[in-house]
């Protein structure tokens, strides 16, 4: 393992599994001073071993972020990099998913990331050096069935960078969105879970519609022609790495063959086709045989 750079100081969220997990350990073998949080410090002890700094950081909570910069902040001088990586899939027809899950999928992939985004900004500034990356989704860029509010939230980040990206150049910080497709983490097993608890939603009107969703959910990342499509952490992971480590990184960056093609498809088909082939696979709810 490489000594760790005092001059790359990197805070990542939600590393407690998945992609968060895998850039931090990724990052800290090519000698970056990772801060690895979670809102659990137990989830995080693999990469504390690892040698990683292991802080909690709720993004959900002003307080929980503002003492994780501070604690950055004292340690290690500031953050150079910030991944945001922290998120969830909030599933479900939209008729049917209640305001509080509604604002919570958005306080917890928006405005928990824009806050962040906004504490670690004026250290970067002082030293006219940093980068900003944001954990989106080829899922911003279009829209599977039933997953509407998880993908409005990646809709967001996509215009949240592009402003930011503007905004913050002149002061010598780089924002760039990664745009993972399909990845084979708990994040599948989280997206179902979401649906629990929305009554009418499972049983009335768009009950068949939703255990469709649940069941495409799943088995997309395991079988079938596009499961063999999908990628892994490391692979985001390893681009996370190329954009922090870039003297002029693109503004996105794809991952993996699904993103490609998926976001190739959309970017060519006009919106009543591509809503035909989504037909071919989601069952239209209301609609009579």
């Amino acid at each position: 393992m490489n000594s760790p750079d005092l001059s790359r100081v990197v805070l990542i969220t939600g590393c407690s599994s998945g992609i968060g997990a895998a850039t931090a350990l990724r990052l800290v073998q090519q000698g970056w001073r990772v801060y690895a949080t979670a809102r659990s410090l137990d989830s995080l002890r693999g990469l504390e071993q690892a040698g990683c700094r292991i802080l909690v950081l709720d993004v959900d909570s002003e307080a929980s972020m503002q003492a994780a910069v501070a604690t950055i902040t004292h340690e290690a001088g500031g953050v150079t990099a910030l991944v945001n990586n922290a998120g969830y899939s909030q599933s479900g027809p939209v008729e049917m998913v209640s305001m509080a899950r509604v604002r919570r999928q958005f306080e917890t992939n928006v405005f928990g990331l824009i806050r962040l985004t906004q504490l670690v900004l004026p250290g970067m500034r002082a030293r006219r050096h940093g980068c900003i990356v944001n954990i989106g989704s080829m899922g911003g860029r279009l829209t599977f069935p039933g997953g509407g509010l998880y993908h409005a939230t990646k809709h967001a980040l996509e215009a949240l960078s592009d402003a930011l990206r503007f905004e913050v150049a002149g002061f010598g910080i780089h924002v760039v969105l990664v745009q993972p497709g399909l990845i084979r983490t708990s994040f599948t097993q989280a997206a179902s879970t979401s649906l629990e608890g929305l009554g009418a939603g499972l049983a009335g009107p768009y009950g068949t519609f939703t255990a469709e969703v649940d069941r495409i959910t799943r088995d997309t990342y395991v079988k079938g022609p596009i499961a063999a499509l999908a990628g892994s952490p490391e692979d985001v992971a390893a681009v996370v790495q190329i954009a922090l480590e870039a003297k002029a990184p693109r503004a996105r960056y794809r991952v993996g063959r699904s993103a490609t093609l998926f976001m190739t498809l959309r970017m060519l088909l006009p919106d009543r086709l591509w809503d035909r082939v989504l037909a071919r696979t989601y069952p239209r709810p209301g609609q009579r045989d």
